[in-house]
């Protein structure tokens, strides 16, 4: 099956969304292990320990869930057709954000001293990767409709 350009550029850019947070986020583990004046069992508790099951759920739960699954399909399906990782503007935005997000993941991480306040900040990022990632795997369910096959194949 061949994709038309859009569609390839746009399950490329979610693919590469993921990948970007989760660059961001082992930079960001990394930054704590080297900075926080804490232990290094507690920073490993924050940063590793404590978001796994944010990442975890905010993975499962949209996919488990019918009514989630359907609702987060429909909000993929409605970016492709907004034209989300298609064009250079789109691509910008989402760098845009990821890099916000990072800045405020290292700005937390300046703020806090050797109690585990940072686990928080984690945590919430932790969870974003796994929507990122819920939604990257929605694309490839997507291809698989009918109805979405007729738009995205080249013919």
């Amino acid at each position: 099956m061949v994709f038309t350009p859009a569609w390839r550029n746009f399950k490329r850019m979610q693919d590469l969304t993921v990948l970007a947070a989760c660059l961001i986020y082992t930079g960001a583990v990394l930054h704590a292990f080297r900075t926080l004046p804490s232990p290094t069992s507690l920073v490993a508790q924050g940063t590793l320990l404590w978001p796994a099951p944010f990442l975890i759920l905010s993975l499962l739960v949209p996919l488990a869930i019918p009514a989630l699954r359907r609702g987060l399909t429909k909000y993929v399906w409605m970016s492709f057709k907004a034209g989300f990782g298609q064009t250079a503007s789109s691509v910008l935005i989402g760098i845009g954000l990821l890099v916000g997000a990072a800045a405020f993941v290292y700005s937390q991480l300046a703020a806090n001293d050797a109690e585990l306040k940072f686990a928080g900040v984690f945590a919430a990022y932790a969870a974003g990767i796994g929507i990122l990632a819920a939604q990257a795997m929605l694309v490839r369910s997507l291809e698989r409709r009918p109805d979405v096959r007729e738009v995205i194949e080249e013919r």
